[in-house]
């Protein structure tokens, strides 16, 4: 991709309101994490940061987000970008990227996102994990509030390793790492996460959803 090229891409991944079916619409504050699920998340950190999650997740807003990018078998990052934001905002997010991250790293970012986009419905096929058909609602600025929600941790930040958690599971989550670190290095790793961070922050700011925190990583 040639970022002067009027290259669509942001930063949102796989995700859902807590991943308990549930979805949050633009402007909403993010639902405050039950009891239980907020002593378990914090027993843990992911590698980047954030809690972890080990609960159910929610299967059919991850169909969702797949079938905005073209589906399983032909997914395009910028394609469920757009399809969600609309070419004008992720343009204007690309820009801002760019010019906090520099060309090379927003690259980077992009086809690590790709990467664990595709490498994450892999391994979830070899786990045995079939996505439901996607819900005819939940698409445009609905998904990607949703998406917003589901990387929200109890405190307020928004985590990228959150937000994986709750794609698939947290150990196709850990999965994924370990590919992206034995094929690109660690530092694209984290570059990925970071970014996605940011991104996501910038996302919700967008969307005007109250309260959310930027991460420390960014």
């Amino acid at each position: 991709m040639n970022m002067r090229k009027n290259v669509l891409v942001a930063a949102l991944a796989l995700g859902g309101v807590a991943f308990a079916g549930a979805s949050i619409a633009a402007g909403e504050a993010p639902a405050a994490a039950p009891a239980a699920q907020m002593q378990m998340n914090q027993s843990a950190t992911n590698w980047f940061g954030g809690e972890t999650y080990n609960g159910a997740p929610a299967l059919n807003v991850t169909a969702a987000l797949v079938e905005a990018g073209g589906g399983a078998s032909d997914f395009s990052f910028a394609k469920a970008l757009v399809s969600m934001l609309g070419e004008k905002t992720v343009n204007a997010e690309v820009a801002k990227l760019t010019k906090q991250y520099g060309e090379k790293n927003v690259t980077d970012f992009i086809n690590g996102m790709t990467f664990a986009v595709n490498d994450g419905l892999k391994r979830a096929t070899e786990a045995g994990v079939k996505l439901p058909a996607a819900p005819a609602d939940l698409k445009g600025a609905k998904l990607a509030g949703t998406l917003v929600a589901a990387g929200t941790t109890s405190d307020g930040t928004w985590w990228s390793g959150l937000l994986f958690d709750k794609a698939l599971s947290h150990g196709i989550h850990v999965q994924v790492m370990q590919d992206i670190d034995a094929k690109y290095g660690h530092g694209a790793d984290e570059n990925t996460h970071k970014i996605l961070n940011q991104a996501m922050y910038d996302v919700a700011q967008a969307l005007k959803v109250k309260g959310v925190k930027l991460a420390s990583l960014h």
